[in-house]
């Protein structure tokens, strides 16, 4: 094992420890995100079976380790098997003073600029909101003026010039929407977090999306019903699974389409900060649709403020989520290829000294 944990948890990059067989012993956060799986669950695993590379390069792979010297592979494909490769380098070398056991390196090629591009694009997003939350107080208070004045005026018009007070009214009402989406984002209070049954939480989010925006969709429920309770405000993360759901509602054509909400348990799943520190998140819950998957030019910043892939979109609805997920000390992540399209949550359990707390009934 590593000796600087804090070291190898901080790197940016995903890497893993290899041993003398080629198999897996330990991957630091960025490799975890980079498989979506967690140390624990890959650990063992050949690596060729958990990370594809199109290029042959065990024979150089097996002669660095015989050598004792570093690889260097620059310009490959390379993923997890279950999405898209990215053009990556190798870095492959030897562990000082662990004979046999090997350290693999995986740079994407994009990751440099895309590090300081993100933190441009993240920043300006942030001043954004603290902008629009600003005026949007502002704002909605001209526009109820506006949408009283085209109403009453319309008390007075023909039948045929209806239509231009409608659409007055239509847009501010629109724009009233986007700015109270905007506020909302802002000044979401902290979770006021009791144990929760998640199933609860679904089935209330299933049956207001098949009585609105979700009717002209089969939403399927495939539940682990042995779900232990998470951790969480029930009403806001009632809010997550209605996003999704309506995410999933928007993607379909008008003929419809099939939602599946997959819930299970996954003892290995385990998430680690940048700091070192762990935290086991067992619950599972999948959205899952059969739609026609994530623009290609959107999947990396799908949770960033502002990024939408729908042509009247706000970008909002899925960083509400992410932030929702976040202050749960949960994990959000998504997988999305035409025709299947996973978000997916990952949630902690009921800490063990506030177990016995009573659980808060939901209401429909």
């Amino acid at each position: 094992m590593i000796a600087d944990t804090n070291l190898w948890t901080s790197l940016p990059i995903p890497a893993f420890l290899i041993d003398a067989k080629d198999c897996i012993i330990d991957a630091n956060s960025a490799g975890e995100g980079f498989l979506n799986a967690s140390a624990k669950s890959v650990s063992g695993n050949p690596v060729w079976d958990m990370i594809a590379v199109d290029a042959p390069i065990e024979q150089a792979f097996a002669r660095a380790r015989r050598y004792g010297t570093p690889l260097f592979v620059n310009d490959v494909d390379v993923g997890p098997g279950n999405r898209p490769p990215l053009q990556c380098a190798l870095q492959i070398a030897p562990l000082i003073g662990h004979p046999g056991e090997m350290i693999l390196m995986i740079s994407p090629r994009e990751l440099a600029g895309r590090m300081t591009q993100n933190h441009s694009v993240k920043s300006a997003a942030q001043s954004a909101i603290g902008m629009a939350e600003m005026l949007a107080h502002e704002i909605k208070n001209p526009l109820a003026g506006i949408t009283g004045a085209a109403q009453l005026l319309g008390m007075n018009l023909a039948a045929e010039d209806l239509e231009l007070t409608d659409l007055i009214v239509g847009e501010c009402r629109r724009i009233v929407k986007l700015l109270e989406q905007v506020e909302q984002f802002g000044n979401l209070m902290p979770p006021d977090r009791n144990p929760v049954n998640v199933h609860d939480i679904l089935d209330r989010a299933r049956r207001s999306a098949r009585l609105g925006f979700g009717a002209h969709m089969q939403i399927v429920e495939d539940y682990d019903p042995s779900l232990p309770m998470t951790f969480g405000d029930s009403d806001q993360l009632l809010q997550v699974v209605l996003n999704l759901l309506r995410n999933a509602s928007e993607a379909a054509d008008s003929k419809g389409g099939t939602i599946r909400i997959h819930t299970y348990f996954e003892h290995s799943f385990r998430m680690r900060r940048s700091d070192g520190t762990g935290q086991s998140l067992p619950l599972q819950i999948e959205i899952i649709d059969d739609g026609p998957g994530l623009p290609e030019k959107i999947k990396a910043d799908v949770f960033d403020p502002f990024v939408s892939g729908r042509e009247n979109g706000t970008g909002l609805g899925l960083a509400l989520v992410s932030k929702i997920v976040s202050e749960h000390d949960g994990w959000i992540s998504v997988t999305s290829v035409p025709g299947r399209t996973v978000f997916r949550l990952s949630l902690p359990l009921v800490p063990r000294e506030i177990n016995k707390i009573p659980v808060k009934k939901e209401t429909t």
